[in-house]
């Protein structure tokens, strides 16, 4: 989830320069509504306060006003129902597809079983407070050119903008003590000198060192120039080899010596520069575990040389949208919808349709068949789109293949909404909780991620109270929870045993004045509840591939015109990932030179 670069996650007193937003409805869209106003304002929470009574003791619920269907399914009936790319599902990688596709002049069509798009990125309001539900740490918003962020460019592309507010630090809470971590190539070595000491200084400086010079050559191919087919010679190695082999020959022999190990694990740059501080070891795992679901000896070195640059260059900063997560969304929506895309809710996928050998189409759970003249695109995770094929119709190896492919764990969510005087006047917007290194940071109830982002402005909750979000980052065993009914005892009882170490965390981080009693909105999420709203199998947040062992699939499969985007493809887990990869499979499908037309007309 997770800007899981970007993971979602980190912390942060922000610089409080922007002004406090002031939230617009919004509305997700449908096929057929005209736009409604946002559940979080002050009619709407009138409206439904009776029904969100429940929500303190339990996970939160679907929009009531919308009737389920069996096993809680939403039912909608699809308009139109064919175009020429049907995309399924409506995460951050969907999304960017479509938006894409669109621009292409492509008749898409994206079909989500939620009643709001998003995905692990969507926003949900309960009494006038706005949650986000997974990633909460983002930067590169503002950038633009051939080294943007994925998103930014995608955004860039469909002449989409986030307004943000712009920070640099977060607070860490460490066995050896806690500390405010600023990014920045000075600010953070000022920080490990103050708390660790002059040794970890070195080393820290020594990895910079070696990693910032070869980040050009990771950032050499914006990735929106990236196809699946022979089409790549043009977009990508023949428009930017030249500045490629600049960068390599500027790099000299040793930074391209370190070029050469982009697609190796981590740790191995990481070993062959001696570095053996433990805190600063310990530090390099978490990051990788952050941002790409696996530590250092599993983390694609490019992904984190990547991630090195955009937070440890001169001027750099953090970023967070100022109508949070959803706005992500919305801007994703508005471009879509802007070139006439199409999005429909409430459209739950229950099979994909094979003929002849070929993806030609959908059934879903109404019934309705919607064709797709072109291409059928998966933005679900591996596994479920497994589920969703014929078993006849999908290679032995391909099935064996899937299922074998490690899975990262799942996630204990728990969002609060509570008075800003329940909590210290210095809070920061994100804060991280590691209990013990010697459990490792994939430990077990071991780190903790909690984000405020109120702290940046109040147009997220009603005046005077903050919104709060703090998980487990991909470390809760599904083991534990699979087979409970969530309506049971038991359920309750695990829930509230599992929440305990995120809710001293947050006490730890809000200080002395907070108060469990005293907090407005209280919702403790499962990995069922991540399963439930999510669709994940088994409520996983992705593929557990370690660099050097496996590599993340393409996002072609073996059935003709049936695609894959999402964090179960290349490049991986997190928001650019899965940016790139639903940029990836919309290029794909298109000729050269239209594509080539995009890449002029955004300047890259």
């Amino acid at each position: 989830m997770a800007s899981a670069a970007l993971a979602s996650r980190a912390l942060p007193p922000p610089t409080r320069h922007c002004a406090p937003s002031t939230r617009r409805p919004r509305a997700p869209p449908t096929t057929t509504a005209s736009p409604r106003p946002r559940r979080g304002c002050a009619a709407a929470v009138a409206a439904r306060s009776a029904r969100c009574r429940a929500v303190a003791a339990d996970e939160r619920p679907a929009d009531p006003s919308i009737p389920e269907g069996e096993d809680g399914v939403l039912s909608g009936v699809v308009e139109r129902p064919e175009a020429d790319v049907v995309v399924i599902g409506s995460g951050i990688g969907g999304l960017c597809c479509a938006g894409l596709l669109a621009r292409y002049n492509q008749d898409v069509l994206v079909l989500e079983s939620h009643d709001r798009p998003g995905g692990a990125a969507h926003s949900f309001d309960i009494k006038g407070f706005n949650f986000d539900s997974g990633p909460s740490l983002f930067s590169g918003f503002q950038s633009r050119g051939p080294q943007a962020n994925p998103l930014a460019q995608v955004l860039d592309a469909l002449g989409e903008s986030v307004p943000c507010a712009s920070y640099d630090s977060w607070m860490v809470y460490v066995p050896e003590g806690q500390f405010l971590s600023r990014i920045g190539p000075t600010d953070f070595l000022k920080d490990l000198d103050a708390f660790v000491g002059a040794d970890a200084v070195q080393e820290w400086k020594k990895l910079l060192d070696a990693v910032i010079p070869i980040s050009a050559a990771a950032m050499a191919l914006p990735p929106l120039s990236i196809r699946g087919d022979l089409g790549v010679l043009s977009t990508a190695a023949g428009r930017y080899a030249p500045s490629l082999l600049k960068s390599i020959l500027q790099m000299g022999p040793q930074g391209a010596l370190g070029a050469t190990k982009l697609l190796r694990p981590f740790s191995e740059i990481v070993d062959s520069l001696g570095l053996k501080n433990s805190f600063v070891r310990n530090w390099i795992d978490l990051l990788c575990f952050l941002l790409a679901g696996v530590k250092s000896d599993g983390a694609l070195s490019a992904e984190m040389v990547y991630m090195f640059a955009e937070w440890y260059k001169p001027g750099c900063s953090l970023e967070y949208p100022l109508e949070g997560s959803g706005a992500i969304i919305d801007a994703l929506v508005r471009g879509i919808k802007k070139f006439g895309g199409r999005i429909a809710l409430r459209s739950h996928v229950e099979k994909i349709l094979i003929e002849n050998g070929r993806a030609v189409g959908v059934k879903l759970q109404s019934g309705q068949i919607v064709r797709a003249r072109k291409a059928v695109v998966s933005n679900a995770s591996m596994w479920d789109t497994l589920d969703l094929l014929p078993p006849d119709a999908v290679p032995r190896s391909y099935q064996d293949k899937v299922k074998a492919t490690p899975q990262c764990e799942s996630f204990m969510h728990l969002h609060l909404g509570f008075d800003v005087k329940n909590a210290r006047d210095d809070l920061g917007i994100h804060h991280i909780v590691v209990n013990d290194w010697n459990k490792g940071v994939d430990g077990d109830q071991n780190v903790v991620l909690i984000s405020v982002p109120t702290v940046l402005g109040n147009g997220l909750a009603p005046p005077g109270k903050h919104v709060l979000h703090a998980y487990t980052p991909g470390t809760e065993p599904f083991s534990l929870w699979e087979g409970l009914d969530r309506k049971s005892a038991e359920y309750r009882r695990l829930k509230e045993e599992r929440s305990e170490v995120m809710w001293k965390a947050v006490e730890l981080a809000l200080g002395p004045r907070f108060s469990r009693e005293k907090c407005d909105v209280k919702l403790v999420g499962s990995p069922l509840t991540h399963k439930r709203f999510l669709r994940r199998n088994r409520g996983t947040y992705g593929p557990a591939i370690k660099a050097g062992e496996a590599t993340f699939p393409g996002q072609a499969t073996p059935i003709p015109q049936l695609f894959c985007c999402g964090d179960s493809t290349f490049p991986g887990i997190g928001v650019p990932a899965v940016a790139a990869s639903g940029a990836i499979v919309a290029n794909t499908l298109v000729s050269v030179s239209q594509h080539s037309e995009l890449l002029d007309a955004v300047g890259i």
